[in-house]
């Protein structure tokens, strides 16, 4: 274990979904803001190896690193809130742990032990949890455990932060994020659950150091003394965490219920300097206060759920911030659209996203969109499989190949302008033929795309397995659609637009990924702003 570094576990009680992930990144960022070299992993207690396979659906949007790993949505907001890319080290499944052990048994490693829970599993866990900071890079690691106390796929976790606590009682405080609801009938809150879930840690030999309450209403005096009381805390580390109007405003609530002075005062760190979070509060206050308004349709098949395009929706209030505009999106169900109610539907917006995804489901729709964006002079992006439908439609009815299709969809398509690599093909395992993480991209001088990046190599993350097919690009580019975007080293395309279109861009890679409240992602930013133009009623409130 690094002397230098400190540990933070954050732990959640009573439900799920209180907010772990914002909390962490939250006190990430006052941390940040006080000096210290902070960094947030998630320890994930389901079995898969990682949401890679997990339909959204399930699990939301499946988030990826520079490095290729496939991530749980929270690195996502990690990375938005802390402008500090995450990597594979950052996101650990109990799938990949018991995959970790096993490996070693089987090449001998344990000499031949019984491999149990405890030590082989925690030892596991607690190694890739120092992993994240045995260079030295950070001084903290915040590290939050998926689910609920008491849930059993959490167990082993909580034992291995157990066992880190008795190992190194100096360096590591755990914070607990737990439930004080609002019972109407008796018109008061309630601190049974918050009491109880601090039980059944200290059932397992966790003592939280600091408790964060989420509550709807104010959390007075007298209250935070009956919780301090009865859950051995001090009063001071009864932590308010009131609902907020946005996922941006909670640093500024924490830093005025002090959480991170209490955190760095439990670790017995002194704060290196005056937090300076004016950056932050601009931000909000742009979000708050737009000039403009726009309204961008987002056509994907998972819209009843809107986390599994949380990444998108983050980089549109980014961008919109930028560019002074309230972004309001209009969620449409692609297996809603048809040609006869495309331009009932469509009609109103200022610009078209088409989302990223897998498989044929919806698919009809948003070749419908994509057209009516292309025909309709509308600002476009597509991402993923948004370039990819693209491509398609503009196959379809410019180059006059009727049954153009990607070979994901259509195997037997006679112009299959989207389709594995041959080196694909050969690779049998589902993963495998993923193409993840970063890559880099030439752009072409004055395109749309380099104008927005004000560069021309770029690097941007991947998460696809088919591929524009090169053989049909002169086509493309004769009849007007151009490949603004390639891959230096295979020359795989990576951006097509049309240069007479007032903004129609298609990226093979995820922009949203790399969006933060700190840098707000150019294409974004640019698409916004031609939304923006395209508008004629974009005045705030008119």
């Amino acid at each position: 274990m690094s002397e230098s570094t400190k540990y933070v576990f954050v732990t959640g009680g009573v439900t799920s979904s209180l907010g772990k992930g914002i909390i962490s990144a939250s006190l990430a960022k006052l941390l940040q803001a006080r000096g210290y070299n902070t960094t947030i992993q998630k320890l994930d207690p389901y079995i898969n190896i990682d949401p890679g396979t997990l339909n959204p659906y399930e699990h939301g949007e499946c988030f990826v690193t520079d490095d290729g790993a496939e991530t749980d949505l929270d690195l996502g907001h990690y990375e938005r809130f802390t402008n500090v890319p995450t990597s594979q080290a950052n996101n650990v499944t109990t799938g990949r742990i018991y995959q970790s052990v096993i490996e070693k048994e089987r090449r001998g490693d344990y000499l031949g032990k019984t491999v149990q829970v405890i030590p082989h599993i925690t030892d596991e866990i607690k190694e890739r949890i120092q992993a994240v900071a045995k260079n030295g890079e950070f001084d903290l690691v915040i590290t939050e455990i998926g689910g609920t106390v008491g849930d059993i796929e959490s167990l082993p976790y909580v034992e291995a932060v157990r066992q880190m606590l008795w190992e190194y009682p100096s360096d590591c405080i755990v914070v607990h994020l737990t439930l004080v609801p609002f019972l109407s009938a008796a018109g008061e809150l309630k601190t049974k659950p918050t009491q109880h879930s601090v039980k059944q840690l200290l059932e397992l030999g966790v003592q939280p150091d600091v408790l964060c309450c989420r509550t709807e209403h104010e959390l007075d005096l007298t209250l935070r003394k009956k919780i301090a009381k009865f859950c051995n805390v001090s009063v001071d580390a009864v932590i308010e965490a009131r609902d907020a109007d946005s996922i941006y405003d909670v640093p500024l609530l924490m830093q005025a219920e002090e959480l991170d002075t209490v955190v760095l005062q439990k670790l017995n760190l002194s704060s290196k300097q005056s937090p300076n979070l004016e950056n932050w509060k601009s931000f909000l206050k742009r979000i708050k206060n737009p000039k403009h308004r726009v309204q961008i349709g987002l056509i994907g098949k998972y819209v009843e759920l809107k986390d599994a395009y949380k990444s998108i929706s983050e980089a549109f209030i980014h961008a919109g911030v930028s560019n002074e505009t309230q972004v309001e999106l209009s969620w449409i169900h692609s297996e809603s659209l048809n040609s006869e109610n495309i331009s009932s539907e469509l009609s109103a917006l200022d610009g078209i996203l088409v989302a990223p995804g897998f498989g044929a489901r919806g698919i009809d729709g948003k070749i419908e969109a994509v057209r009516f964006a292309r025909e309709n002079n509308i600002p476009f992006l597509g991402i993923c499989l948004g370039m990819q439908i693209a491509v398609i439609e503009f196959a379809r009815n410019v180059l006059g190949h009727s049954d153009a299709h990607s070979t994901e969809m259509d195997e037997k398509t006679s112009a299959a302008v989207i389709s594995l690599m041959e080196e694909q093909k050969r690779i049998s395992n589902f993963g495998g033929t993923m193409r993840l993480g970063a890559y880099r991209c030439q752009l072409t001088d004055n395109s749309k795309t380099a104008m927005a990046y004000q560069k021309n190599t770029i690097s941007e993350r991947h998460r696809h397995r088919y591929e524009f097919n090169n053989q049909f690009l002169s086509e493309f580019e004769e009849k007007g659609m151009i490949a603004s975007g390639k891959n230096p080293e295979t020359g795989l395309v990576e951006v097509m637009e049309i240069p007479s279109h007032q903004w129609f861009v298609g990226v093979q890679f995820h922009p949203e990924y790399k969006s933060t409240v700190d840098s707000p992602h150019p294409l974004f930013v640019a698409f916004v702003q031609a939304a923006l133009k395209n508008t004629k009623n974009n005045s705030y409130g008119s």
